[in-house]
């Protein structure tokens, strides 16, 4: 476990099936995640399966995101953060953040949960830098990466095409500063 104030990240587990299916397959998420397709459940599960392998060999880490609920109740999963697109030769990998709990948004949830895996990707995976693709008109996202310490470095022009529309991204990173 990767351990914070409000929460901490964890190796996903086969009970997080049910959380990650519905997330993965909620319509108001999928022009910013990519997502063209529904997801099975059986999909799902096979990926939750596989996730016991390291990042070198899937060239993708999910965490569950678990918010602490006090001394008297069990932590909560309120999201999921990945590393993705993995390339050990560069020392840089994406990242990608849910929270999908929508009454846990707006907390400071997300903006802890992206400063622990950056400090876990840059302290014990080595890597030099951390890479994301944000549409410019999500201004949430700009604000958590931004304040993270990650740099608007491009635009990318018409990057994506959503119902007609197409919608160009920022390209945004953070370089190790050491």
């Amino acid at each position: 476990m990767i351990t914070g104030k409000k929460i901490f990240l964890r190796a996903i587990e086969p009970t997080d099936v049910d959380l990650m299916y519905r997330w993965e397959n909620d319509l108001t998420i999928w022009p910013v995640s990519g997502t063209l397709t529904p997801f099975s459940r059986t999909t799902v599960e096979q990926f939750v399966n596989m996730a016991h392998q390291d990042i070198y060999t899937n060239k993708q880490l999910r965490l569950a995101i678990d918010k602490f609920m006090g001394d008297e109740n069990p932590p909560v999963t309120v999201g999921f953060i990945d590393l993705f697109d993995f390339e050990p030769a560069h020392m840089r990998a994406g990242v990608g953040i849910l929270i999908g709990d929508k009454e846990s948004r707006r907390q400071g949830l997300a903006a802890e949960a992206l400063e622990l895996m950056t400090m876990y990707a840059f302290k014990i995976l080595h890597l030099h830098q951390l890479y994301c693709h944000i549409h410019v008109d999500n201004e949430a996202s700009i604000r958590l990466f931004s304040a993270g310490g990650y740099a608007c470095t491009g635009e990318l022009t018409d990057w994506t095409l959503n119902n007609g529309s197409w919608t160009n991204v920022y390209f945004m990173q953070r370089i190790n500063p050491e």
